[in-house]
């Protein structure tokens, strides 16, 4: 296990090297001036402050060059300083980190619970009511632009039944700590949390109906009715164990997607969080805020595959490290 876990860390390293460097490439392709944004926020672009601010940044040297600099400092820690904020990258990072973490774990439980209950309740009558229901629903709620949901969500439960808040981590005049700090960052979550969880709510919902209509249909499952157990326990300690495998799969693969995901949704509930933070880093040409973030987002990517592997192996026995 461990050897395997090491070399799934080396992949993973090289990964993300590809990663780091086809990021940069692309940010830097982009059109627009990041000296000319510094400078416009500092009053003045001439030319002599313009070479000054490239100087600084280390914006005049060969792009080749700018990327080796990059990298060292990669490597030793430092994803380097905002331009715009004149604050480390990591520091930035770090201050955001918790409402990303918060929101996207928050989504994944609605997800993944209410899909799952609602797969396994559907694939108890195939043809009824409720599996229709869920069918239509996790197209819909695929399809559906998740910004789109955000909007409709505010609509109903802002405006029309004004139930939560539309926008920030807390109250604006609250003042409170402990226990009613945490319900009001609770009910300011809400709305942004079941926006970006509804979208992964309807593929656990359809993955884990499939899975469980195949293995309720298996001769395993049959031999232990026949034995006199009760329906229950045949559905849930038989037949979704054995059809948990690929909503595991979804699970890990899908927080990356939490996390890049919540750009648009912390964009529009004006979440203080890292996708907010990429957002404004867009718009200001701050490229190593912009990267950083990137970085930030891959390296969690990558280490959700591993986990998933991992669960794989204690989720089923079958699976042995190396193909044995």
């Amino acid at each position: 296990m461990m050897r395997y876990i090491l070399q799934r860390l080396l992949y993973g390293l090289i990964l993300m090297l590809g990663v780091v460097v086809l990021n940069f490439f692309l940010i830097h392709a982009a059109p627009g001036d990041a000296a000319e944004v510094i400078a416009g926020e500092m009053g003045g672009t001439t030319e002599e402050m313009m070479a000054q601010i490239r100087a600084h940044y280390g914006l005049d040297q060969p792009i080749l060059i700018q990327l080796w600099i990059y990298l060292k400092q990669i490597a030793m820690g430092d994803l380097g300083t905002s331009y715009h904020f004149n604050r480390p990258v990591t520091e930035l990072i770090l201050q955001r980190l918790g409402p990303t973490i918060m929101l996207a774990l928050s989504a994944q439980l609605i997800a993944m619970l209410l899909g799952v209950v609602l797969g396994v309740l559907s694939s108890r009558k195939p043809q009824g009511f409720l599996s229709g229901f869920v069918s239509v629903f996790s197209t819909v709620g695929y399809a559906a632009p998740v910004f789109w949901t955000g909007l409709m969500l505010v609509i109903l439960f802002a405006v029309w039944i004004p139930l939560f808040p539309v926008e920030g981590y807390v109250s604006a005049r609250f003042r409170g700590t402990g226990l009613a700090y945490a319900l009001n960052v609770a009910w300011h979550l809400v709305l942004p949390a079941t926006t970006l969880g509804i979208l992964f709510l309807a593929q656990y919902a359809r993955l884990s109906r499939t899975a469980m209509i195949e293995v309720l249909g298996a001769d395993y499952i049959r031999t232990a009715r026949a034995k006199g157990l009760g329906e229950g326990k045949v559905t849930f300690n038989h037949a979704l164990r054995n059809a948990v495998l690929p909503i595991l799969t979804i699970a890990g693969l899908q927080f990356g997607n939490l996390i890049s995901g919540a750009l648009l949704v912390e964009t529009v509930f004006n979440w203080p969080g890292m996708g907010r933070l990429a957002f404004d880093s867009v718009l200001r040409r701050d490229y190593p805020t912009l990267l950083g973030v990137l970085f930030f987002a891959s390296a969690v990517v990558v280490l959700a595959n591993l986990l998933t592997d991992l669960s794989y192996r204690f989720a089923d026995p079958r699976i042995r490290t190396g193909g044995r």
